[in-house]
């Protein structure tokens, strides 16, 4: 068995590993035959996109090759993030975002070897910890169940739907806070998570 490591890039560096990275997500996913070309250049635009985002920032996992990647932004304090939201927002999320302790994943990648098993919810937690969030979002689309069923079944949340044309976006939540019966989504009022005075 190989010992995985977890190694931090900053946007220049994941700009220069694009390639790999693209060929880690057509090895990872399950595509349609000859939908491939298409899934990687789609995944190198949603990384072109993020790197020019404020705050991006990527852990990529290695062993004798480049076997995950993690990759995101801290959500902006100022709410926007949420506009589109149908329904109410879950208890406290509001003051979370307001706290700045929330950040979202853009993407997680996970070549699906036998020694990968929970990297992908290793490199979430670590880029979430690293951070200091409370709280990770990340933005399926709708349609793609497979994405869905594999980050529930890492732990996130569905907690509603957003609106961003074209598509509607599933909005999941891995909360690192502590579940009790009062907050069992883990999103317990603290002092970490208080507005600013």
């Amino acid at each position: 068995m190989d010992t995985v490591r977890l190694r931090r890039l900053n946007r220049w560096q994941a700009e220069s590993l694009r390639e790999d990275l693209a060929d880690l997500y057509v090895e990872s996913t399950t595509t349609p035959p000859g939908e491939e070309f298409r899934g990687r250049q789609e995944f190198l635009l949603r990384l072109a996109d993020g790197v020019k985002r404020p705050g991006f920032d990527m852990l990529v996992a290695e062993a004798r090759s480049l076997t995950g990647c993690v990759f995101g932004v801290p959500v902006p304090r100022d709410g926007f993030w949420w506009q589109g939201f149908g329904g109410p927002l879950p208890q406290n999320l509001e003051q979370l975002t307001a706290s700045g302790h929330v950040f979202a994943i853009l993407e997680t990648v996970v070549h699906p070897h036998q020694y990968a098993r929970g990297l992908a919810r290793r490199l979430q937690e670590r880029l979430l910890d690293d951070h200091q969030a409370s709280l990770g979002v990340t933005l399926p689309d709708r349609s793609d169940r497979s994405a869905r069923a594999a980050l529930e079944a890492w732990g996130w949340q569905e907690v509603g739907q957003i609106h961003r044309p074209p598509a509607t976006l599933c909005v999941l939540l891995l909360s690192l806070g502590e579940r009790t019966t009062e907050h069992p989504d883990g999103l317990a009022h603290n002092d970490r998570t208080q507005r600013p005075g």
